[in-house]
């Protein structure tokens, strides 16, 4: 949740915590229609719950990264629909029935916007599975469509029952260009905990986000390095680092980033990959 699309501007929303709020003065509050036909998304990872749950024809603009396959996961129902570039004056003019947004930090473009009744629906980032679910259920409503909500949840919590552990408690280390290593907290460590890896940062002491040198991964051994897929072959220097010869030969777990970058459906196909490889690996070396 903390890398490279998730634009800083981009992130919305205003500051208060999950639910649905209002950018208006207190004494004039608006509300979102049942069900909103003008839905404006101001986050990559909104984009992917609204695109799941709402009708397209109730989608008036998503971000610039929402057709990104290699950030979204929803990338292919975003084609065709206008991508906006956090303009207040690109929001005026759509003159949205409901704006969705995540997480709950100010957006730039919302600030400039003038006092008047816009809908917003402000998710939390989510960092677990339980709190992906909780986005879904609130947009969901908010599109109007809560049972789809609830059946996609369902279709999430079927496609994970009975899932295995292969980590069987092995040590991994989530591993990114330059030498960045994500800690506990996050949605990877989730991932890992739920196919029965240890995280190596937990092991550490290591904070969220933190860089760890070749020499330190060297020293610490561990069973697994998860990467991103598109760091699997090199292209710049910061990938180039992941193909060092000292860590060459670490077994690796690919995950797209379009699983993982935000919380949303994608959470199964991430889980579902990485019990997949590990079993893989293993049978390899049997």
């Amino acid at each position: 949740m903390r890398r490279r699309g998730l634009l800083a501007a981009a992130t919305a929303l205003l500051v208060g915590g999950a639910g649905l709020l209002w950018a208006a003065s207190p004494a004039s509050r608006a509300k979102a229609p049942a069900k909103p036909q003008r839905i404006v998304s101001i986050n990559l990872c909104a984009d992917q719950l609204v695109l799941a749950l709402a009708d397209r024809k109730q989608i008036a603009g998503l971000t610039k990264n929402a057709t990104d396959t290699t950030m979204s996961g929803e990338a292919a129902k975003a084609r065709g629909i206008p991508l906006l570039s956090n303009s207040a004056e690109q929001i005026l003019a759509i003159e949205p029935d409901l704006i969705v947004g995540m997480p709950a930090s100010r957006s730039a473009a919302l600030a400039a916007l003038p006092r008047q009744n816009y809908p917003l629906l402000d998710l939390a980032t989510a960092n677990t599975l339980g709190e992906i679910y909780t986005s879904i259920h609130q947009t969901a409503a908010a599109v109007g469509h809560p049972e789809r909500g609830t059946a996609l949840i369902a279709r999430m919590q079927g496609e994970l029952a009975g899932l295995p552990k292969p980590g069987k408690g092995r040590v991994a280390a989530y591993y990114q260009r330059r030498g960045y290593m994500t800690g506990t907290g996050t949605l990877i460590d989730e991932l890992m905990t739920r196919v029965g890896l240890v995280n190596l940062a937990e092991k550490l002491g290591k904070p969220p986000l933190s860089q760890l040198s070749l020499e330190e991964m060297v020293a610490a051994e561990p069973d697994f390095l998860i990467v991103e897929s598109a760091t699997d072959v090199v292209t710049d220097q910061g990938s180039e680092m992941l193909h060092h010869p000292a860590i060459r030969d670490i077994p690796r777990i690919s995950v797209p980033q379009a699983w993982t970058v935000c919380g949303s459906p994608a959470y199964t196909q991430a889980a579902r990959g990485m019990t997949a490889q590990i079993a893989r690996i293993d049978g390899d070396r049997s």
